[in-house]
C-alpha cells in the first residue's frame, strides 16, 4: 500500500508550548460506559469527525501529538473561542523555519458522545499543514493525547472504528492472539521497545509509537548501535514537517519483531538529521512505528496503566509496498470533463460516463453536459524515477491510467495503482498547458 507522506510526527513542538494550566477532561454524556466511533482509513490515517465549538470538522486521530491542532483551511480560524487567542510561535520537523499560530483555550470539543469543555487548541498558519489535498477530503487538523488518557482506547482497524472506554468501566481481556506490552511517556508520547534485524545483527530500539505517521517504519541512523541502512537504499521525499520537507533514505530492513510478533521485510526510511534535529534530542528514542505497521493489528491503549495491547489482523501478513512510480500526487482544485448523451429507443437522453471528452478538446457532439471531477496533480517526482525518466513533469495533471479516465477514482485509488508489483506498465495520459500528452513506463522495485 502507498504510504501517504505524513509525517505527523512533525508536532513535536517546543515542550514549554504545553505547560499551562490543568484542563477539564473528556467525559461520556448519558453515562454510557463506552463510546464506539466509526473513521475512515486514509492513507494508513485515522480520520474522526470531531464538533468545535459546535462546528463539524475532520481530524486525525494521532498519537504522536500532544494538543489538538488546527490548520489553517478555515478563515480567520473562525471557530476557535476568540476571546482567549494569543500568537505563538513553534519549531517543529522540517528545514524551515518557525511558524506562526495561535493558541486559543476554552473550546468546546464533542468526538462521538464524548464531550470536552476548556480545550485549549494550537492553530497553524503554515499553509504546507493543509492536508486535505494530501488525503483528497477535507482534513481540519489533529487530536491524540487528550483521548488517549482520558479513555482506554481501542482502535479496530479492521471493523474501522475506535472505542472510548471509561477507566473504571474497562476490564481487560488478553485473548490467546494478543500481546500485552509496557508504554513508556516522554512529553506525553508513548513508546515502546522493540527489535530490529539490519544485516544480520539483532538491535533493540527504542520508537514512538505514531498513528499518524502513515510510513511504516523511520529509524534515526546510528553507527554507534549499528542501526544504519544497507546499501539497497533510494533518496526520497518523506513528507512534511511543520517547517517544511523532510528528505531521507528509504530502505527495508530484515525484520521488526515486536515481542512475538515478526514482520519481514518491512520498509523503513531515514531521515537526514538536518530535518528530524528535534527528535534527536529525546534521549534514547531510535525512530518511529507509523500506521503502515500499526493497521496490521487491533490495538488498545491503556495510557492510565502505561501499556498497550496488539492483536495481529487479517493484514498482517500483507506484503509491504511502495509508490514504485515516483509520482506523488495530491488533490489539486476541479477540472471539467465533458460526459456524452445516449439515445435509448424510447427516445430518453441518458448520460455515458464511460465516454467523455476533456475540455482542450473539441467537441464531437451537441449532447452532452459538463462535469466537474477533481484535479489530480503531480507535486513531486523522485529523481531517475520511472515516470520522470518517460518524461512524466511537475504540474501535470493526470487524466487516464492504462485507459482508464480517473474522473470517478479517488485520489487513493490513483495512488494504490502506483504501488502495485515490480514491472507492471503504465500508460498516462496527462494535461499540461491545456495540451494532452501520454507517457508509458514500468513500476520499477527500487529496493528489489
Amino acid at each position: 500500500m502507498y504510504r501517504f507522506k505524513l509525517i505527523l510526527g512533525i508536532l513535536c513542538l517546543i515542550a514549554s508550548h504545553w505547560l499551562y494550566a490543568q484542563e477539564s477532561k473528556f467525559y461520556l454524556q448519558g453515562n454510557a460506559a463506552s463510546n464506539k466511533i466509526d473513521f475512515q482509513l486514509i492513507n494508513n490515517l485515522i480520520v474522526i469527525p470531531v464538533i468545535v465549538n459546535d462546528v463539524e470538522l475532520s481530524f486525525i486521530f494521532d498519537s504522536g501529538v500532544t494538543k489538538p491542532i488546527l490548520f489553517n483551511i478555515l478563515d480567520g480560524f473562525d471557530v476557535l473561542n476568540g476571546d482567549t487567542k494569543e500568537t505563538i510561535y513553534l519549531k517543529g520537523l522540517g528545514d524551515g523555519e518557525v511558524v506562526e499560530a495561535v493558541k486559543s483555550k476554552n473550546n468546546i470539543l464533542k468526538i462521538g458522545e464524548a464531550v470536552k469543555f476548556n480545550q485549549t487548541i494550537f492553530a497553524v498558519y503554515n499553509t504546507g499543514l493543509d492536508y486535505s489535498p494530501k488525503l483528497g477530503i477535507p482534513i481540519h487538523g489533529i487530536i491524540g493525547y487528550d483521548l488517549f488518557k482520558d479513555f482506554v482506547v481501542e482502535i479496530n482497524y479492521s471493523k474501522k472504528h475506535i472505542k472510548l472506554i471509561k477507566h473504571d468501566s474497562y476490564n481487560e481481556k488478553l485473548c490467546k492472539k494478543c500481546e500485552k506490552h509496557p508504554l513508556q511517556f516522554y512529553n506525553n508520547k508513548p513508546y515502546l521497545n522493540v527489535q530490529v534485524t539490519i544485516a544480520h545483527k539483532n538491535i533493540p530500539i527504542n520508537v514512538l509509537i505514531d498513528t499518524g505517521a502513515s510510513d511504516a517504519l523511520w529509524l534515526f541512523e546510528d553507527e554507534s548501535k549499528d542501526i544504519v541502512s544497507t546499501n539497497k537504499y533510494f533518496e526520497d521525499f518523506l513528507g512534511y514537517g511543520l517547517n517544511g520537507s523532510l528528505y531521507g533514505k528509504r530502505s527495508k530492513v530484515a525484520s521488526l519483531s515486536i515481542g512475538s510478533f515478526e514482520l519481514n521485510e518491512s520498509l523503513v526510511a531515514f531521515p537526514e538529521g538536518s530535518s528530524i534535529e528535534t527528535l534527536r534530542r529525546i534521549k534514547d528514542r531510535n525512530g518511529t512505528i507509523g500506521a503502515e505497521i500499526l493497521r496490521r493489528f487491533n490495538l488498545t491503549f491503556d495510557y492510565k496503566n502505561s501499556l498497550v495491547i496488539f492483536k495481529k489482523n487479517a493484514t498482517f501478513n500483507k506484503d509491504f509496498s511502495y509508490n514504485k512510480s515516483g509520482i506523488d500526487l495530491e488533490h489539486h482544485g476541479f477540472r471539467v470533463v465533458k460526459d456524452y448523451y445516449y439515445t435509448l429507443d424510447n427516445g430518453r437522453l441518458h448520460f455515458n460516463t464511460d465516454v467523455t471528452e476533456y475540455l482542450t478538446n473539441r467537441p464531437t457532439s451537441e449532447n452532452y453536459r459538463l462535469d466537474v471531477k477533481p484535479a489530480f496533480q503531480v507535486v513531486k517526482l523522485r529523481d531517475n524515477s520511472p515516470a520522470k525518466n518517460a518524461g512524466v513533469e511537475l504540474g501535470d495533471i493526470i487524466l487516464e491510467i492504462n485507459g482508464k479516465d480517473v474522473k470517478d477514482f479517488t485520489l487513493q485509488e490513483v495512488i494504490d495503482i502506483f504501488s502495485e508489483k515490480d514491472g507492471k506498465k503504465i500508460k498516462l495520459l496527462v494535461e499540461r498547458q491545456n495540451k494532452i500528452f501520454e507517457y508509458a513506463f514500468k513500476l520499477k522495485d527500487m529496493l528489489k
